[in-house]
């Protein structure tokens, strides 16, 4: 937990300066058998161009991801918390599809997913996160904001600050947070130029997004010197917390975080205890959304598959500060 609460300030890793081993590329058919840690991403029926630290990019992670689309979840679906009971059979059978795979881990790519964390935790024995607001109980407790009064305050940031509005009952029922108290600030990113793109699903321009996030940021805290961190609810903002993490000198919490914090229990840590209980071969598994759906499940689907985009995980493990730890 120390650790984890370090990494929301994206401090480098050990492992990093070890040997690195042959990369592997296999699918995910492929990755099932192996013998190392696997997260497993639950997917709405939304296709898109994600950037390099969405949670939809496999380049996030430092580990191999399995996805798992749930035909007919729509974002606005998702977003309204009702579903059919057709998607609702869609959701159990996407997460049998992932504990198929060996997954460690399941997580979602919405944080309006949280709608269905009861739902999913009841049908697995895995860990399951799939909103970033399932850490704010644990981010309240580093920081006593329950017990505070506004002294410190997290600002919890979102695509959009009215839309979110809808979680607030139930984040209250399933994390015992109340978003609304003295200790907690909803801001929405929807009137920064180039966020626009995350509504309409398109390429989102992320050098000018970037800017506009890290202003905001910056001028939050200058308003607000009680402010002692960021929690990134929208699965598309993780790009730019490092950016906002040396802008404001601040811990950023989001949808990576979350993911890391489920597989850093399964990681070997290099600096002490057992090595080698695991493969620890470098693992890359590409990606084209839809192509893990049946034929039947296609015909359900929404959005369409064939406009997706093909990712080739780089080496992940020699990136600049590999999150082995959750980051």
């Amino acid at each position: 937990m120390f650790q984890w609460c370090l990494s929301a300030l994206n401090l480098p890793h050990a492992q990093h300066v070890h040997e690195l081993k042959p990369v592997k590329t296999v699918t995910a058919e492929e990755a099932k058998s192996l013998d190392v840690p696997k997260l497993g991403v639950l997917r709405l029926d939304y296709n898109y161009p994600p950037a390099p630290g969405d949670i939809d990019h496999p380049d996030s992670f430092s580990y191999p991801v399995i996805y798992k689309v749930i035909p007919g979840l729509t974002f606005e679906i998702c977003q309204s918390g009702v579903v059919s009971k057709q998607v609702e059979k869609d959701i159990l059978m996407s997460v049998e599809y992932l504990e198929k795979h060996n997954v460690k881990g399941i997580v979602g790519d919405c944080g309006f997913m949280l709608f269905f964390q009861r739902l999913v935790r009841n049908h697995t024995r895995l860990p399951v996160c799939l909103s970033p607001l399932s850490l704010v109980p644990s981010v309240d407790t580093f920081f006593g904001l329950s017990r505070c009064s506004g002294a410190c305050l997290l600002i919890i940031l979102t695509a959009n600050a009215s839309s979110l509005e809808t979680l607030h009952p139930l984040m209250k029922r399933e994390c015992s947070v109340d978003p609304t108290d003295t200790s907690h600030m909803i801001v929405g990113c929807e009137d920064l130029p180039g966020f626009e793109a995350v509504a309409l699903g398109t390429e989102v321009n992320t050098v000018v997004v970037q800017e506009h996030v890290v202003k905001r940021c910056k001028q939050l805290v200058a308003e607000r010197p009680e402010i002692a961190g960021f929690l990134f609810e929208c699965t598309e903002l993780p790009h730019y917390a490092d950016a906002v993490r040396e802008a404001t000198g601040l811990p950023v919490w989001d949808a990576i975080s979350a993911a890391n914090h489920l597989m850093n229990a399964h990681m070997d840590n290099p600096n002490f205890g057992n090595t080698a209980w695991y493969d620890d071969t470098r693992v890359k598994v590409a990606y084209k959304f839809g192509e893990e759906l049946s034929a039947d499940e296609k015909l359900r689907l929404v959005s369409k598959s064939e406009d997706a985009k093909t990712h080739s995980p780089v080496d992940v493990l020699a990136h600049r500060h590999p999150p082995v730890v959750p980051h």
